[in-house]
């Protein structure tokens, strides 16, 4: 079996050698098939949520590390999962539709990729936008395919879905009518705030919008002997803190793009700049925390840091001197090895040639 890296350089070794390759191969095969979508518009929303977010598939796949000599199938996973929920929120985002309805057919898709044997059904039932030539049927074999071969599947299923369904809820929550989304995701975060004291309504809504537990737990999984209960503490250690870390991340470098474009973004619930940074601390602190009491801890406490490292280094952070200089104090939390992360993604950016 590969052994899982523990240091910052054997991280991005495995990552640049291994990795990047393997998603971006996966990427144009999927690239070249949204292509032939028959309508203007699925085929537009396809092509572009693979080009617009590779980025999403390359940090997804970082976990695949932990799959040992399965991480090509693993990596197959995690592209097509990653693929579908790009192509969703895209759908959703810049929909021709507000429909809670519509959102929720969409969403049985992420469901079905993580149940094999579950028959897809007409998934744009409920929109005018309806021949996509099979394009999300396939996204769908491809990852029930992969966890129809694992051993331990059904020691991960009840986990899967139960991060799948948050996801979902999310997703539906959010794109719905702008007068009704703000109330319906308190309502939401009120069915779990008993078991979630210390976070608010909007950190809850960023902890349920990573997909990292989801591909955390598959990559283990190819562990013929991963246990029920060892699935339980990968969900316990991954949600809420650090995939709530990696979404707030997310939205802090889309602050100025989603005022643009009038899309929720959770970061705007913050008194100020300085309760943003004190609250983006504190989950960098919990996820950290959380990551010790996890197997191949040091492994776990690498994504962590890199978190802070990578997002922070994006493009667009560097566009707004405000969310640059907040930037600037948080790459500090994860210290020496962060900091690692950034120059290094910061090279990358600019190295790396266009998938398309």
């Amino acid at each position: 079996m590969n052994k899982v890296p523990v240091h910052p350089w054997g991280l991005m070794y495995s990552v640049y050698t291994h990795i990047f390759p393997a998603v971006s191969h996966l990427l144009k095969s999927w690239h070249e098939r949204a292509e032939k979508i028959p309508n203007p518009e699925l085929r537009r929303q396809a092509v572009s949520s693979i080009l617009d977010k590779m980025f999403h598939c390359e940090g997804g796949a970082i976990l695949t590390l932990l799959a040992g000599n399965h991480r090509k199938k693993a990596i197959e996973f995690v592209v097509a999962y990653q693929t579908i929920s790009d192509y969703l929120d895209n759908l959703c985002d810049r929909s021709t539709s507000l429909n809670e309805k519509d959102f929720r057919a969409l969403h049985e898709s992420m469901f079905h990729a993580l149940s094999p044997g579950a028959v897809p059904t007409n998934y744009y039932r409920y929109r005018e936008e309806q021949d996509d030539g099979g394009y999300l049927n396939e996204l769908v074999y491809t990852c029930q395919n992969v966890l129809s071969e694992m051993k331990a599947y059904p020691n991960i299923a009840s986990e899967l879905i139960g991060l799948a369904s948050i996801y979902c809820d999310l997703q539906v929550h959010k794109h719905v009518i702008v007068q009704e989304r703000e109330p319906r995701l308190i309502s939401w975060f009120g069915e779990y705030q008993s078991v979630l004291p210390d976070i608010t309504w909007y950190e809850f809504s960023a902890c349920a919008g990573s997909t990292l537990g989801i591909f955390c737990l598959v990559s283990y999984a190819f562990q013929g002997n991963f246990t029920k209960e060892s699935a339980a503490t990968i969900k316990k250690g991954y949600f809420p803190w650090l995939q709530g870390l990696h979404i707030l991340l997310d939205y802090f470098i889309d602050q100025n793009e989603d005022k643009l474009e009038g899309d929720l973004n959770f970061c705007t619930y913050y008194k100020n700049d300085q309760h943003m940074l004190e609250r983006m601390v504190y989950f960098a602190e919990k996820a950290e925390k959380s990551c010790a009491n996890l197997p191949n801890s040091r492994f776990h406490r690498l994504i962590q840091r890199g978190l802070l490292g990578i997002y922070l280094a994006d493009k667009k952070v560097s566009e707004s001197p405000g969310i640059k200089k907040m930037a600037s104090k948080l790459v500090k939390v994860g210290g020496a090895t962060s900091y690692f992360f950034y120059v290094n993604r910061k090279l990358y950016q600019r190295l790396k040639p266009s998938l398309s």
